[in-house]
Formats: structure tokens, sequence, C-alpha cells
């Protein structure tokens, strides 16, 4: 490489020092020592089109280390991306398209939302799962559709992350080799030096767990990193590559913390610019630089435009594929519910059997779980498990990994061209909480099954038995929970959750057997709740309202109470919160009356979620405690999830309020 490719790395780094400096905010250390790699990374290797950034086999790229977003942002400005310099300038500020962290769909060419250290890392082994299992299943002779890599730019933080060790386990386990991860290694954390917190090795690391590894001594040698990434692209394994660098090479604070997560300040910002001869204004770079960027961007449009000829050619020949492939939602044309009045079946059964008949319409449907099939009921029939050997298998086993499984299926969501779901105990929602959460920001359609949803775990006992956690995934914006009450309304729950394509969803399901109501067969479940017995009145004497399990016992509870005193009695399924509150005010007045003030909710669960519907003259009965050991049915008692003593609790409510 010549002097102005190194002239252009000093602009990708001046870029950075120039925006924090004006945002007075920012994190400039990575920005300096990570801009060799960067560039040689965007420039020589990485395939895109900035005009457009959806391109199916484009390389991905993921800043893992998503605090360098700066850096980032400068890369789109110089390759063409819609980054202007004004945008450019306004880093950091309310409704600019360069917030503090990078975030997917709301700057074109970033590939994940990042800034919590590790999920990048994991959605990026996601990615690299995606382009395997779609390069088996769709290309063809002549057609090489799926063929591109996926790279990751992590830290120090990313690989303390405990979420780390799972993700290169997964990636090693299944011989990603097209996953390569740039590791900005310069021994500096937030709170100093690395030697503080750990004295890890990670070249032995990332080999134990399956991964070829490359050095780079000198982070600012263009030519030793481009031979690096030559290296790890001529391997059949997932590769590290770490290069050594210098945070904040060239600033009188390099080397140290001090320059990690705050502006140069301008006298510092001077010396730099004296250190690396850098005679440029702020926001002022020479014309040549921009010359070469858009030399290297001009190439890489002319392999975009060629793969795009070959798509619409395969299109004519696999006109089935392709529509999948192009398609955002899952064909549910042909699901079908037999299920009998009085039959005894677990949702979690229900489900798996919802999972076959998706997965014969939709080979693009896929998915795994945290070493949990069995017991989740998610494994897809006859349809193979991924490995090395068979990447076209739609059975993905991830171990006992839950935050990296799930970060994973939001790689392979954000990957495009395939459906992921991902399941575990609900009690582990816990350890995987944060992918949700990030999938959720993200918009993005990820499937989350949680089984074993209740008290009725029994014998396993409180560790087991979840209660805060349905809770939890109410709290969550732009997540749609279903704890559907029986068999029927699975098969309506999962009717709404694969035609869901801009926020994920999380299905509820118990491991006990329930009994099919008639009254759920077609349920509307897409409004979230529903009279599913009505009162005889407009205004009844009553409403109880419950989800799942308990929508069994509600109708037990409403049939001995009409016998006890001739009450009116409306009961109300609600398998979807979230998706009730959506309703219009009509709706909800027609499920819920506000005349009617005595209301009773029933759910084995976290009681909060329910008074905002209850009142404050309503009851709930629910669980704020934590659970027993026991046989199942047993606890469930024990707890007071029984007709008699739901019917006490109504009267006592009735008694207090007249």
């Amino acid at each position: 490489m010549d002097v102005v490719d190194q002239k252009a790395v000093d602009a990708l780094r001046f870029m950075s020092i120039d925006m924090i400096e004006k945002a007075q905010s920012g994190h400039p250390g990575i920005t300096i020592d990570a801009a060799p790699m960067a560039y040689v990374l965007w420039e020589k290797f990485l395939n895109f089109n900035p005009e457009d950034d959806k391109w199916l086999n484009r390389d991905r790229f993921v800043l893992s280390a998503g605090h360098g977003s700066a850096l980032l942002y400068s890369l789109l400005h110089f390759n063409q991306f819609d980054v202007t310099l004004d945008d450019i300038k306004e880093f950091r500020q309310l409704g600019s398209k360069t917030p503090g962290h990078p975030e997917f769909g709301h700057t074109k060419g970033i590939d994940a939302t990042t800034g919590p250290l590790g999920p990048g890392l994991g959605m990026s082994v996601g990615m690299a799962l995606a382009e395997r299992h779609l390069a088996s299943i769709y290309n063809k002779p002549g057609y090489q559709l799926f063929d591109h890599y996926t790279y990751a730019l992590a830290g120090d933080g990313d690989l303390m992350e405990g979420l780390s060790q799972e993700a290169i386990n997964i990636a090693g386990d299944k011989k990603l080799s097209k996953l390569i991860v740039l590791y900005d290694s310069n021994d500096i954390s937030l709170d100093g030096p690395l030697s503080l917190s750990t004295a890890e090795n990670e070249k032995e690391r990332f080999e134990a767990a399956g991964w070829d590894y490359v050095k780079v001594t000198n982070g600012n040698s263009l030519e030793e990193i481009q031979k690096a990434i030559e290296i790890a692209q001529g391997t059949d394994k997932p590769t590290l590559i770490e290069i050594k660098t210098v945070i904040g090479y060239n600033t009188p604070d390099a080397g140290t913390n001090k320059v990690h997560g705050a502006a140069l300040g301008a006298e510092k910002v001077a010396e730099a610019r004296d250190a690396y001869g850098w005679e440029y204004d702020p926001f002022e770079y020479p014309a040549e630089v921009y010359d070469r960027f858009n030399q290297y961007v001009e190439e890489k449009k002319a392999a975009h435009d060629e793969w795009v000829k070959l798509f619409e050619k395969y299109g004519q020949e696999y006109p089935a594929e392709y529509a999948q492939l192009t398609g955002n939602t899952l064909d549910v044309a042909d699901l079908v519910d037999e299920y009998q009045t009085g039959d005894q079946i677990a949702t979690r059964v229900a489900s798996s059997d919802v999972l076959q008949q998706l997965a014969k319409a939709n080979p693009q449907f896929w998915g795994g779980a945290a070493d949990l099939a069995s017991s989740n009921k998610t494994a897809l029939k006859d349809d193979g498990n991924f490995t090395p050997d068979n990447y076209a298998g739609r059975n993905i086993y991830y171990g006992v990994r839950e935050f990296g499984a799930a970060a994973a299926t939001n790689g392979i969501n954000l990957h495009g061209g395939s459906r992921a779901y991902v399941s575990t105990f609900m009690v582990f929602s816990d350890y995987l909480k944060a992918a949700i959460r990030l999938a959720a920001i993200q918009h993005l359609p990820s499937i989350f099954i949680f089984t074993h949803d209740s008290l009725a775990v029994g014998e396993d006992g409180p560790t087991h038995e979840p209660i805060e956690q349905l809770a939890m995934l109410r709290t969550i914006p732009n997540v749609q929970v279903f704890r559907p009450a029986d068999a029927h309304e699975t098969v309506e729950a999962w009717k709404v959750i694969v035609k869901t394509t801009d926020k994920p969803s999380v299905l509820i399901a118990s491991r006990q057997k329930l009994p099919v109501l008639a009254e759920t067969k077609g349920a509307d479940v897409e409004k979230g709740a529903y009279i599913i017995s009505p009162a005889k009145t407009q205004e009844p004497d009553g409403i109880l309202l419950a989800s799942g399990s308990e929508v069994a016992l509600a109708l037990e509870v409403k049939a001995k109470l009409q016998k006890q005193g001739d009450y009116d009695i409306q009961v109300v399924s609600v398998p979807s919160i979230e998706r009730f509150k959506e309703q219009s005010a009509e709706y909800q007045e027609q499920v819920l009356p506000t005349g009617v003030r005595h209301r009773l909710a029933v759910e084995m669960g976290n009681t909060q979620a329910w008074y905002q519907f209850v009142g404050l003259d309503g009851r709930v009965v629910g669980v704020d405690t934590f659970g027993k050991s026991g046989k199942g049915p047993e606890v469930v008692a024990d707890y007071g999830f029984t007709v008699d003593h739901v019917v006490d609790v109504f009267n006592k409510m009735w008694e207090d309020q007249n």
C-alpha cells in the first residue's frame, strides 16, 4: 500500500477525532488505533455496495466494540453511504444519523446494533451460521448465490464478557470458516491496564474452542494486516486475528485509559495533528483521499452488479427458492388445528406440532435450543442437524449456552433470507434477556420459545419455577409475549408470530398437559385478549381475567360462582397483554367494560402487570414469592390456584365492595 492509503487511514482517524471533539463526547482511543485494520478490511476485502445496503451476498461487518462508532461512521462517509459531512458533525446529537453507538435500521451500512460488549460477537456467529446454511440450501450449479464472509471487530472488553466464550464455542463447533474476528488488542480497558482484571491467553483460548489464530505484531502495518486476513480466508476454521495496537496511538495519552472514553481536548488534538503531520483543519480532508476511497468502491459496485444479474437469472430458473429468499413472511395457509375438545395436551407439544407444519411449508424456517430441544419440543423432525457435514440441517444444537444461542438467532435474522427461533426453559430467559432487548431495539422478528412456564414444574423447585420472568418479558418495549391457554390458542398465537416482521415474539408454553377448550377454537388471539365466556348482560357482576393454564381454572370458577350466587360473570382470556393494549379503546371497552369494578385476574406469576386491568378495587391471584419443590399439582394447589380458593377471593372482593 502507498502513501495515499496511509493518508486515508489518517483521514479516518481525524474524522473520528473531529466528530468526538465537536460533540465533546465519545471514545477516541479505539477509533485511532483500529483505523489501520478497519481501512484494510473495508477497502481491500469487504464486499458491499453503498447503493444496496441490503444486498444478500454482501460481506457482513459487525463493530462488536460499538463504542468505536465514530470510526464506523467515518468509514460509511468515505465509502459513499448516506452519511454526509453534516451528519458527521452531528455525532451523538439528538435525531442524528450518527448516534452514540451503531444502530441497525437507523443508519445505512450498519449491519447490527452494538454497544453492550459481547453481543456483537454473538450476532456475527449467527450471520456466519446463516451464510453456511443458505449456501447449502439455495446455491445451485452455476449459481453461487451465497459465498461471503462475516467480519467482526472486537476489543478486550468484548472478549472478557461471558457471552464471548459461548459465541466462540458455537462457532468453533460448527467450523464457521467464513467468520473472521479482528481483535483490537491494546491491553487497556476503561478502568486501566488489562492486567488489573485478566491474564487470559487469547491464542490458547480460541484454539481450544476450535479456531485458527493469527497475530499481527504491528497494528499500524497495513501490509501485515492484509496478509493476516488473507491467511484467515484460507483456513477451514473461524479465525481470530489478534492485532497488537496502542490505544490512542500518537496522542499525548496514548497507551492509557485516559484516551478510552472522553474527548481529547483542543490542546491534545493539536499535539496529535503535529505527531501525524496532519495539516488539515477540522472536517477538512484531501481530495486524493476521497478519490482513493471512490476507486475501491467502484470496484465493489461492479462485483455487486454481476451478482444481481446472476440472482435475476436464478429467479427465472428457481422461482420458488427466489420467493423464499426475497419474502419476509412465512406461509401459514395450510396450518391446521385438529385438536378435539377434552383432549389433554401440553402447549409445548401443541407448539411442536405447529413447528413441524411450518417447517414443511417453509424451507427458510429453522432454529435450535440451548440443549433442551427434547424438553422444549422444538426439534424439527426429519430435517437433520446443522453440522459441518450438513449445513443444510435445520436443527441447531447450541449446547447449554442460552445467551450465545439467542445472540446467534438475532444474527441469523439480521442476515436475512431465513427466519430463526430459539428455545429454553422459561426461568432461563434471565440468561438471555439482553438478547431479547437487542432484538426489540433492532426490530428483529426473532422468535423465543420458553417452556416449563410456571409452578407446575413441581419437583425441580424454586430455581426452576418462573415467577418474575413473565413480568420481566412484558416490560421490554417492542416485544410481544404470548401465553396461550391451550392447543387452540397455541395455533392461533403462532399464526400471529409468523406474520410479525418488525419485533421479536415470545411464546410461553406449559410443561403439563392442559385441557383443550371448546371456546378457544379459532380464538382472536391477534387482539391479545377476548371474551372466552360472555356474561348475560352488558355490565356483568364481575370479570375474571386469566392467561395460559389458568384460563381453564377461571372457567371452572365462573361455573361455581354462578351456582353459589347466580353471579353474572364474564371470563376474558388474555394470551398477550401487549397486543391487547394496542387495540382500539372501543374494543378494550367491549372486553373490559369500565363500569365493572369487580375484576379478578388469575395467573401463576408476578401480579404486577394485572393491576392495570383490575384497578385499585380489583384482586389478583398470583405469585409474588419464590416457588417450592413438590409434585406439580400439589405445589399449584398450595399457592392457591384451586377453584375453591379463587372463588373465596372473588367473594371476599364482592363483600368488600358492596
